[in-house]
């Protein structure tokens, strides 16, 4: 009988607080047109996260805007961040849930902050990373992660593994080609053989292969993968390789494994198969998965608007979720790896953006496992050159940038309750 009382008093508690919920007044942190600052705006998310709070995001409703429980700290917090937000009472919230409803819109609810990794090495190289850059400004909380924390099991400890512009085939990102005189060129060629050699691997790309596959692992656990540039067509030539040696004797002194692309293994690899890999030495390219290389390795194809896809929030919440935007057109932007292949994509890839009538794409998403992993091509959503050497993007002059908004759409993918996929 007393066993029975406390567990009705439980569930009148429970009761209470979810009606509660809907009856008080909260904060919308709107992040269409009206949005001073939308960067800022996931930040703000982040740290409600972070205290403990929960967060709705209201998936198409004024461009995916936030829905925060009504406090003090959280608005003198998005004054100080520069945030927009509205009051809003019971009656207006409530209107808010119904139109959402009825429209291809839905409510993801967001609980516990991620904790948030970057892949970089420990010393400075001669370009930036846009997540770097974007997670800093949107003042959230990140750690850096390297070769020697990824073997140790390092990436046990976090929800979201950011990779950029990384290399994982071993090849120095091809900067033999051009920089091999260089001074940061040879300080990563010297750090990086000697962090093989403390894993007992005689080459780099031995080491770089297998970081490629205990990453792998990290998502099939039920990690979250987000990977740019470089890093998202290099990761899947790493694993479709495995011990093959693709790497031209200018990176690691001896030559190719014979007929080393008939033993790709596309089965291993995350997003692309039956690609082929660049196996001549001269030209700065990995692979034909590159879609704005594809044609001609040596000359770029035009950069143009790709576009957001829309998706049923209702029915593919995880998609629509990832291209939560201020609008559906994003400029392009190159990188070492633009774009991606549409013909070496697998079959259960789902592309978000693309350029219409292009044999490209240019953000795309799977899962693996238990887990979950996005690419987007492109080095800098507001440096379409962006060129080594170049200084730093200031975002404080890109506030509303709606290719730095795809980053932080990601960074929020883990706090979310997700709804199985149904089409």
């Amino acid at each position: 009988m007393i066993l029975r009382r406390c567990l009705l008093v439980v569930f009148l508690c429970l009761l209470v607080a979810g009606f509660n919920r809907h009856l008080r007044a909260e904060v919308l942190v709107p992040m269409d047109l009206s949005q001073a600052d939308h960067l800022k705006a996931y930040g703000l998310a982040y740290k409600v996260l972070k205290a403990g709070e929960s967060v709705e995001w209201l998936l198409n409703y004024r461009g995916g805007s936030f829905l925060l429980p009504q406090s003090e700290q959280y608005i003198r917090q998005a004054r100080l961040m520069g945030v927009s937000y509205e009051l809003l009472g019971p009656g207006q919230v409530a209107a808010i849930h119904g139109v959402i409803e009825q429209e291809n819109m839905e409510v993801v609810l967001l609980e516990k902050a991620p904790r948030v990794a970057i892949y970089t090495p420990p010393n400075k190289s001669p370009w930036d990373d846009a997540v770097t850059l974007a997670l800093t400004y949107a003042e959230v909380d990140y750690e850096t992660i390297w070769d020697g924390d990824v073997m140790t099991g390092g990436l046990e400890d976090y929800d979201w593994l950011h990779l950029h512009h990384e290399d994982f085939t071993g090849q120095f990102s091809r900067f033999y080609i051009g920089y091999a005189g260089r001074d940061w060129y040879q300080e990563e060629v010297a750090r990086s053989n000697e962090m093989a050699s403390r894993f007992n691997y005689g080459k780099v790309w031995q080491l770089k292969h297998a970081v490629a596959r205990r990453i792998a692992e990290y998502v099939n656990k039920g990690g979250f993968l987000f990977g740019m540039c470089l890093a998202g067509e290099t990761i899947d030539i790493a694993l479709a390789a495995g011990d093959v040696d693709i790497v031209p004797p200018q990176a690691d002194g001896d030559g190719i494994t014979p007929n080393a692309q008939q033993k790709l293994d596309y089965s291993q690899c995350l997003a692309f198969e039956n690609f082929e890999v660049q196996l001549n030495p001269t030209v700065n390219s990995f692979s034909n998965i590159d879609g704005h290389q594809v044609n001609n390795p040596r000359l770029r194809q035009p950069l143009g608007y790709f576009k957001l896809f829309k998706f049923s929030a209702k029915y593919d919440p995880v998609p629509s979720l990832l291209t939560q935007n201020h609008t559906d057109f994003i400029r392009g932007f190159y990188g070492q790896s633009t774009s991606f292949n549409r013909s070496v994509l697998k079959d259960n890839v789902t592309v978000l953006a693309s350029e219409e009538g292009k044999p490209w794409v240019n953000y795309i998403h799977g899962n693996a496992g238990k887990g979950f992993w996005t690419f987007l091509g492109g080095h800098d959503p507001e440096d379409p050159e962006h060129r080594i050497g170049d200084t730093p993007t200031r975002l404080e002059l890109h506030k509303n940038s709606p290719g730095y908004r795809l980053i932080l759409n990601n960074l929020l993918f883990p706090a979310a309750r997700k709804k199985e996929l149904k089409t």
